[in-house]
């Protein structure tokens, strides 16, 4: 989203305009410029509160918005950063618990951006946006900072952080290879194995670093990213240990015993999510959070665009009785698979779709593909994505009644209903569902176009 941040703001606009024209360090991954850009704005991250970091392939913006629920039901005020937005570049930037104000938002990149340019420092995009974030919550007063990791981990801006109170590590899985399994020297071989280290990469000497169940190859990288660092490795299955059901989550480990309801948010994947949020809380001692909180947090969590239902809006006010609309912006394998197993109450379902050209979207697409009935493909508007018609034909070849590519949503949502109205065939719950996934750049174009604004 960084190519298209826009504002309605006229002084906010103006900030990220010269935002968009950074200069170099898009594709380069590393300290130096972050470090160099934070000394001259006078170390602001030397000076926050309390800092959890979550890093992770699939899962960590939803881990981090389980700290922040946790931490706010038991009257406490977090700082958030996180990305990409989707809908207005506020919402990186959350201060003791609400999304950044124009009026203290335009000052402060206009400030970052000034000092850049004054001592020639040529930060990137999520650079630039990292100090000013941090700068932002250096100077107000909060109980916990949430920051969650660009891209890898051992090389993102963010793990400038250098005394975290506790690392976290979500789902891992192969995503971003051109930049997290570039060839370097005295790095893992196996593409996962390499993964798990990078992501490790935020671990630091004596610091707690909760990880879920990885896959064996990850942990192999996590495990020696934990002995090169001194971390304190809090492991599921080992330290701690972790459930669901249907109805509840559980979470035990040497001090606590925990069960509360299952978190509002669909699909398996968030009760894991939740339960590293209770890890990663249980792993630190300075901030103490009551278990009642957790209830609470289960229930209130929100973080738009993962498996989100649409509410009434102007994308979905017209459409027939019954129809459900599902937004997610996965797109990766794992997200494929998370996003089956929530299709595990459906008999099949439409699906809209549209992918940057850099993902894979046979893989994306394969685990839920033989539930497919209608696909529709789009573009990723103002980025390269695959052509329509080429993603439509990965759709057919799963195995969909139609496969067919779009420009616009309300054509794909009107070929849709035109297949299906009147008919009881598109699950045993909902007739006519509809999920539209594959790109968060999509997710906040529908947010956008149905009026649902992250708040």
């Amino acid at each position: 989203m960084a190519d298209h941040a826009t504002s309605d703001n006229p002084a906010v606009q103006a900030q990220l305009d010269r935002f968009a024209a950074l200069s170099p360090g898009r594709d380069i991954l590393g300290l130096d410029r972050i470090s160099a850009l934070l000394a001259v704005l006078g170390n602001p991250h030397e000076n926050l509160p309390p800092v959890f970091h979550v890093a992770g392939t699939n899962g960590k913006g939803s881990t981090c918005a389980f700290l922040r629920a946790a931490m706010e039901a038991a009257g406490l005020t977090a700082h958030v950063y996180s990305s990409p937005h989707l809908v207005r570049f506020n919402e990186r930037i959350r201060i003791a618990g609400k999304l950044i104000e124009d009026s203290a938002l335009a000052p402060i990149l206009a400030e970052v951006l000034d000092a850049a340019e004054a001592h020639e420092i040529g930060p990137s995009f999520f650079e630039a946006t990292t100090a000013a974030a941090l700068l932002a919550f250096s100077r107000i007063s909060a109980d916990a900072c949430i920051i969650e990791v660009g891209l890898g981990g051992r090389l993102d801006a963010t793990n400038i952080i250098n005394s975290p109170l506790v690392c976290g590590i979500a789902s891992l899985g192969i995503d971003h290879e051109a930049f997290l399994l570039a060839a370097e020297d005295g790095v893992p071989d196996d593409p996962l194995t390499r993964i798990g280290w990078e992501k490790a990469g935020i671990a630091k000497r004596n610091i707690p670093l909760v990880t879920v169940y990885p896959q064996e190859q990850a942990l192999a990288g996590i495990e020696r990213a934990v002995k090169e660092t001194g971390a304190i490795h809090h492991q599921e299955g080992k330290q701690w240990k972790g459930w669901w059901t249907d109805s509840y989550i559980g979470y035990r480990d040497k001090h606590s015993d925990l069960r509360i309801n299952r978190p509002n948010m669909a699909g398996d994947h968030q009760a894991h999510n939740a339960l590293l949020a209770i890890a990663m809380i249980k792993a630190q001692s300075a901030i103490s959070i009551p278990d009642a909180a957790f209830e609470a947090m289960a229930a209130n969590m929100r973080w738009p665009g993962r498996l989100q239902k649409l509410g009434d809006g102007p994308l979905t006010r017209d459409l027939p009785k019954g129809t459900e609309i599902w937004l997610d912006g996965g797109h990766n394998p794992d997200a494929g698979r998370a996003i089956s197993k929530w299709l595990g109450k459906y008999d099949n379902i439409n699906v809209i779709c549209a992918m940057l050209q850099n993902k894979d979207a046979k893989a994306f697409l394969k685990p839920f593909g033989d539930r497919i009935r209608h696909f529709c493909a789009l573009p990723v508007v103002g980025h390269e994505s695959w052509d329509v018609d080429e993603l439509a034909s990965f759709g057919h070849d799963l195995g969909a009644v139609s496969a067919c590519g779009f420009d616009e949503i309300s054509a794909a949502l009107d070929s849709i209903i035109s297949a299906n109205y009147g008919r009881q065939q598109m699950g045993r719950h909902h007739p006519n569902s509809i999920l539209i996934c594959g790109s968060l750049y999509l997710a906040g174009q529908v947010l956008k176009l149905n009026e649902e604004y992250p708040t």
